[in-house]
C-alpha cells in the first residue's frame, strides 16, 4: 500500500493555481491534468491531494475530505469563469457546457433558474466559434476564458464568481483541495504545509510574487498586469465567509446534506 501515498500532488492545467505550485521542493511531483479529471486520478491514488471541482466533491464527499484554509476562490468577479453570448441574457436559447468543469455548469444553471431563464444545454468541447457557431451562449473556464474574454470582451455576459456574490453576498468556492479519507495523516500534515508555505509566500513576499506573476505571464502568454489582475480576482485561502459561501453551495446548488468533512 506504501506506493499508494507517494508524494505527488494534482494540479489543474490552467494558471490559477501557480502560485502554490511555483516553487514546489524537489521531493514533491505533481500531476497535471483537467479539474475534472483530477477527481478520477485522487480516487484511483494516483496522487496524494488535488483541487477539485466543488461539485464532484459533493458527489463523492463519503470517500473525500477535504484541506482547511485552502482552496480556489472569488469574492466577486473570478476572470476565468465567463459566460459568453452573441445575445442578451434574458433572450439566450440555448447555452453550449463544457465538459471540464462540473462546478461552473452546475452553477451557472443555478444562476439562471434565480433570473428564472431556462434555456436548453449541450454539452460541447470548450471551443468558443464552434460552441456559439451551434448555441446562442457558451460557459469557458479557466485560460480559455481568460483568452477569449482578452480577445472578444463585447461577448462577456456574466462573469459566474461575480453573479454568485450578487446573488448569495458570499464568495464562491471553485475548487476544493480533497484527499481520501484513508489518506495517511502525516501525509497530509506534509503537504498543508508545503502548500501554506507556498501561499505564504506568494501573499507576502514581494520578490516571490513577482517571479510567479512573471512566470506565469511567460507560460501562458497573457501580459503581465492580466495576469496580475487576475491573481488580485482569484484567491486561495477560505476563511469563515468562504466556508459559509461553499457550504451554501453544497447545498442549495449540489443537493448535499452532510457536513464536509475537514484535515487540519
Amino acid at each position: 500500500m506504501a506506493a499508494h501515498w507517494t508524494r505527488v500532488i494534482g494540479r489543474v492545467s490552467f494558471v490559477n493555481c501557480d502560485p502554490l505550485y511555483h516553487a514546489l521542493p524537489n521531493s514533491w511531483s505533481v500531476l497535471p491534468a483537467p479539474p475534472a479529471w483530477l477527481t478520477g486520478h485522487l480516487l484511483r491514488r494516483d496522487c496524494l491531494i488535488a483541487p477539485i471541482p466543488t461539485a464532484d466533491y459533493a458527489a463523492h464527499h463519503e470517500e473525500l475530505q477535504l484541506l482547511k484554509g485552502l482552496g480556489i476562490l472569488s469574492d466577486g468577479p473570478v476572470g476565468s469563469v465567463l459566460l459568453f453570448s452573441t445575445r442578451p441574457l434574458e433572450r439566450i436559447r440555448d447555452i453550449a457546457l463544457p465538459s471540464d468543469s462540473s462546478t461552473s455548469s452546475r452553477l451557472l444553471m443555478h444562476l439562471l433558474a434565480a433570473r428564472d431563464i431556462d434555456p436548453r444545454m449541450h454539452q460541447m468541447g470548450p471551443d468558443l466559434d464552434e460552441m456559439l457557431s451551434r448555441c446562442d451562449a457558451a460557459l469557458l473556464i479557466g485560460d480559455r476564458a481568460l483568452d477569449e474574454a482578452e480577445r472578444n470582451p463585447e461577448l462577456v455576459t456574466m462573469d459566474l464568481g461575480a453573479e454568485w456574490k450578487t446573488l448569495t453576498g458570499s464568495p464562491m468556492v471553485f475548487g476544493v483541495f480533497a484527499a481520501r479519507r484513508d489518506t495517511p495523516s502525516t501525509r497530509l500534515e506534509e503537504v498543508a504545509c508545503v502548500l501554506n508555505e507556498q501561499l505564504r509566500g506568494f501573499t507576502d513576499d514581494p520578490d516571490f510574487r513577482n517571479a510567479v506573476l512573471e512566470s506565469t505571464a511567460q507560460r501562458s502568454g497573457f501580459s503581465l498586469a492580466r495576469v496580475s489582475n487576475y491573481f488580485d480576482e482569484v484567491r486561495f485561502k477560505v476563511g469563515e465567509p468562504e466556508v459559509e459561501g461553499l457550504n451554501r453551495f453544497l447545498d442549495e446548488v449540489c443537493g448535499m446534506q452532510d457536513e464536509v468533512q475537514w484535515f487540519s
